[in-house]
Parts: C-alpha cells; structure tokens; sequence
C-alpha cells in the first residue's frame, strides 16, 4: 500500500482539521528517506508501506520536524509561507495517518 502526501491538498483532506501545527513532531525511527527530483519516497519498516512526498519542499519540511519547535516553525524554516500552510498542514496529516510522522515527547 502506499500514500501520497503533496501539497497540493490531495490525500487525506479531512484530516487537516485534526492535525496539530503547534506540536513538535518527528519522523517515525523506522522511515527510510529516499529523496528523489520530485520529492522523496518515504518507507515504513514496521508497517511495510510506502509514501511518496511529491515536492522537494515537503522533503525540506520533513526533514526540520525533528528540530523544529512545531510543524509550524518546521515550514516557516523551509520557507512556506502562510498561503500555503494549509495545504502543507494536509500532507502532513496523511504522513501523520500512515505513520511516517508520530508527535515527539519531550524528555
């Protein structure tokens, strides 16, 4: 199975409303990133499934989660502006739903 998460807002559209920009996030341990010139394909050990990020800018963003404060400041870091915040709030869920991203806890 796999999951494209681009955004152009396509994939889990009604899952934006539940994903949280304000939280810190990060890629799950057992995702490989494989980047690519449309984006990267992303694969889950643990689950076997394979996601496709359909842009270099949504790779950028994915790979500052981890040090970011919030997926927010992740994509003002790779330089989304607000316009396009919602959009990549929607990639971000569908990563979210299939597991390629989790919420970080703090130590």
């Amino acid at each position: 199975m796999s999951t494209e998460a681009g955004p152009a807002g396509d994939g889990a559209s009604g899952a934006r409303a539940g994903f949280d920009l304000d939280r810190s996030w990060q890629l799950d341990p057992q995702v490989s990133v494989r980047p690519e010139r449309f984006g990267a394909l992303l694969y889950h050990f643990g689950t076997r499934r394979l996601s496709f990020l359909k842009s270099p800018a949504l790779l950028a963003v994915v790979r500052r989660l981890g040090e970011a404060p919030s997926a927010r400041e992740a994509c003002r870091s790779a330089g989304v502006t607000e316009a396009e915040l919602p959009a990549y709030a929607t990639a971000l869920a569908t990563l979210a739903t299939s597991q390629m991203i989790r919420p970080r806890v703090s130590a």
